[in-house]
């Protein structure tokens, strides 16, 4: 019987602290686990090219654009994210950044908000 008490003892303290662990589920988003937010960060060598559709793009920027455009949805939530607004980012100029980048591979013609890849 004391056995029992302790065995359910336990359980009730597993249980408890699960469920204290568990925040809710949490789904992958346009980028996967990371938020387009945090992945704006990520950016930040392009700020001057997706401010100026004059400006040169560095190999860094070209670089970060490279590896999250690989999910267009990514790279679009990312142009649109509020951190890039806040910096000051101009969407219809940001999306040129794959073409002046020179990427074979980018999403031409993607539909990004009311924006198109160009």
């Amino acid at each position: 019987m004391e056995s029992t008490m302790k065995c359910m003892c336990l359980l009730a303290f597993v249980v408890i602290l699960g469920i204290n662990q568990f925040d809710g589920a949490y789904g992958a988003g346009e980028c996967g686990k990371s938020s387009p937010d945090k992945e704006a960060w990520k950016l930040a060598p392009c700020l001057e090219a997706a401010q100026d559709a004059n400006a040169a793009v560095s190999d860094k920027c070209c670089s970060q654009v490279k590896r999250i455009g690989q999910n267009p949805s990514c790279l679009c939530a990312v142009m649109l994210s509020n951190t890039a607004k806040s910096a000051g980012i101009k969407p219809e100029i940001a999306l040129t950044i794959p073409k002046r980048c020179n990427i074979v591979d980018r999403p031409v013609g993607f539909k990004c908000g009311a924006y198109t890849l160009p």
